[in-house]
């Protein structure tokens, strides 16, 4: 069985369907990359999963359960995480502060301190910032607090919603490091990304999404030499 799954899935805002009838999976320790233009339904796929949207029709099971009809914080609870789309960090507290509300679900106090040290020591950068104000940190610090953030919530699933969106490409690079060595560490990762060609290369798996539909699916280092992929979303 998959560690997630979902199957069949619609979902949308107000009259519109978005999604219609999605299916994908993310086995446990996996790397899944889902690649498309904007507008695809990418950020609703991660949003449903997540409980931020409800869905319509269809199933998300996660380790076992479902859990389409679970709030936000229980999902979160269940050991799904999200580092959302624009960071959407906490402007006027301190890093450290932002960090602990990653863990307010938690109970286990110190081991939510130790946990702090272990993130800061995964982004140098975040302990060096850690009694300065978010708002204060430059666009590629707030991305690294926002996924620190997400891995706060001690997630075996971590969503990412376009981590690398407007930063330098050493930034990207430090992320993606990161976000590999997580899963060397065991963790699933399911990677909405607009930089397809930095996504297949760190994923074992793809899908790509138009238009609320999986059009096509297959090992990363496939989906890299699709000519279709190419030429749609790596470029020359």
């Amino acid at each position: 069985m998959a560690l997630l799954e979902l199957t069949r899935v619609v979902a949308g805002y107000g009259p519109i369907d978005v999604l219609k009838g999605i299916s994908l999976t993310v086995e446990d320790g996996e790397i899944v990359t889902l690649i498309g233009a904007n507008g695809a339904g990418k950020t609703s796929t991660l949003m449903c999963i997540s409980g931020g949207n409800r869905i319509r029709a269809g199933s998300i099971v996660f380790d076992g359960r479902p859990i389409h009809q679970m709030r936000a914080h229980e999902v979160v609870k269940a050991g799904v995480c999200q580092s959302p789309e624009g960071r959407r960090i906490f402007p006027r507290l301190t890093v450290r502060e932002n960090l602990e509300m990653g863990a307010y679900t938690r109970r286990d106090g110190i081991e939510v301190r130790r946990d702090v040290e272990r993130i800061c020591r995964l982004f140098p950068i975040l302990y060096e910032r850690r009694n300065q104000k978010g708002g204060t940190l430059s666009g590629g610090e707030q991305q690294m607090l926002a996924v620190a953030r997400a891995l706060m919530g001690k997630p075996r699933l971590l969503l990412l919603d376009e981590p690398s969106l407007g930063l330098a490409p050493l930034i990207v690079r430090k992320i993606f490091d990161v976000l590999g060595q997580l899963n060397a560490e065991g963790m699933s990762i399911l990677l909405v990304e607009q930089n397809a060609r930095a996504a297949l290369k760190l994923a074992h798996r793809g899908y790509v999404m138009e238009t609320g539909r999986i059009t096509l699916t297959h090992d990363a280092n496939v989906l890299l030499r699709d000519p279709r992929v190419k030429d749609a979303y790596l470029g020359q």
